[in-house]
């Protein structure tokens, strides 16, 4: 049975809980990146084992958030969000008890499984139970809680991997875990459906799964003849994915939203470019920091240089929110990925005597496009999207967001495989880190100016 859309007790249950989780799902991810050369040197990982610390988290919540939004829309979208919150703080729970590579590895899995579910549900339950009149508004400070968890991640994580050790991080997270269940169990009552009644499609959720880890983690493997064919497999499993979505009775993923819907498309496209471009950012960054050989910062002090980008972010998305209710999306997300363009190719000269003043002054300027970008064109995608679809429209922008983070991983991991190969970052190899590190920057500059004209061609949403 649906709880009432009306009810405010329900309204701000909702609201409360649906910012907590998703600041959890980021501080997880930005807090791990700046505890990374620690966990490194704790672990023994060489340079592409640290990046998969990080990915393996990105990888599985993009495998599993399509499958899972389709799933909430059908059996209940609190239903699944309960259950992630469970997963997630049960895994993080364990991943601070990790003893090697392999188990923390395999940890991370469990959490972005968990952060799928999340994923998959959180923008839904706020869309369906808010007005269009307020959505803007509540998408704003759900985005603007992403982004708070970005923002104390890095400060927050390096304080405790300095002063407690990087498994705090991951306790941290289990007890805030704790606490959202809390406040699901306790006051959020009810359940919403979109598609109740109507069958899953498992052999789809197979084929799917099955070719997007290929495709992602081939791509993550390049340039080896391994790679190589698995991003070709993963490219067929998801042609095959696509014709049987298009004879199935209840599809997992409703083609119909991309193709009645040119909004929704590009929307999606945007979204998919501008995590490729923008994610890895903090990584290079805090490597750079950490690894310099003139005057290097320890993780507490990269952490607080690094706030400066999801601060700006945290601070103005709730604003763009609010006007993306007011002017098309489409304009001030494209505004925003101008913003982030230019930012993207500042940090192109990003050099040794590079002045920490500059650094900063960039990170706030992509962090001010990033927040110009994130609500208006969430509001875009779920505007765009049949009320019954609300599970599968959040799913799929949260999987475009996934795969972008693994796409953006992926290539700087690429760039530093390249050029430096499987080895440990130190004084020796800096140059070469610098040079992956330069390309990276124009790879992701290069994403970002075609991402301007992406936002662009999606048309009006209203």
């Amino acid at each position: 049975m649906n709880s009432p859309a009306d009810s405010s007790d329900v309204k701000r249950a909702l609201l409360l809980a649906a910012t907590i989780a998703p600041f959890i799902f980021t501080f997880m991810t930005s807090s791990v990146i700046i505890a990374i050369p620690t966990i490194e040197k704790d672990l023994s990982l060489n340079i592409i084992t640290q990046g998969w610390i990080v990915m393996s988290y990105i990888l599985s919540s993009a495998t599993f958030v399509v499958p899972l939004g389709r799933i909430a829309d059908i059996y209940g979208r609190k239903k699944i969000f309960t259950l992630g919150i469970i997963m997630f703080t049960i895994s993080s729970l364990f991943a601070g008890m990790a003893d090697s590579a392999a188990i923390l590895i395999t940890c991370r899995v469990f959490q972005g499984i968990g952060g799928a579910m999340l994923a998959g549900t959180a923008i839904a339950l706020l869309t369906t139970v808010f007005p269009a009149n307020e959505r803007g508004k509540v998408l704003g400070i759900n985005v603007a809680a992403v982004y708070i968890g970005l923002a104390v991640g890095p400060v927050l994580g390096g304080i405790l991997t300095q002063q407690l050790g990087w498994r705090s991080i991951f306790f941290l997270s289990a007890i805030l875990g704790l606490l959202v269940l809390g406040v699901v169990l306790w006051k959020l009552k009810g359940e919403w459906t979109g598609a109740k009644g109507e069958k899953f499609d498992f052999a789809g959720s197979i084929i799917y799964t099955l070719g997007l880890v290929a495709l992602v983690y081939g791509f993550t493997r390049l340039p080896s003849m391994l790679g190589v064919g698995l991003v070709v497999g993963g490219a067929v499993g998801l042609a095959v994915f696509i014709r049987w979505e298009l004879k199935s009775k209840n599809p997992v993923l409703d083609l119909s939203l991309f193709r009645n819907s040119r909004a929704f498309s590009f929307s999606n496209l945007t979204a998919l470019i501008n995590y490729s471009a923008t994610f890895a950012i903090s990584l290079l960054i805090s490597d750079y920091l950490q690894y310099r050989p003139v005057q290097p910062f320890n993780a507490q002090e990269a952490g607080l240089i690094l706030v400066a980008m999801p601060a700006m972010q945290a601070i103005f998305s709730p604003l763009a929110g609010r006007l993306s209710d007011r002017i098309e999306p489409r304009l001030i997300a494209s505004a925003g990925m101008a913003l982030i363009t230019a930012g993207l190719v500042l940090f192109i000269f990003l050099n040794e005597e590079t002045s920490l003043n500059v650094i900063i002054g960039n990170l706030l300027l992509i962090g001010f496009g990033l927040a110009l970008f994130v609500s208006p064109n969430t509001n875009a995608v779920m505007s765009s999207a049949p009320r019954a679809a609300y599970g599968v429209a959040s799913a799929m922008l949260a999987t475009s967001r996934q795969v972008g983070l693994v796409f953006s991983m992926g290539i700087a991991t690429l760039m530093f495989a390249l050029y430096m190969g499987s080895v440990q970052i130190t004084p020796a190899y800096y140059p070469l880190f610098q040079q992956s590190m330069k390309t990276s920057f124009i790879i992701f500059a290069a994403l970002c100016f075609g991402g301007i004209f992406a936002s662009l061609a999606r048309g009006k949403v209203r």
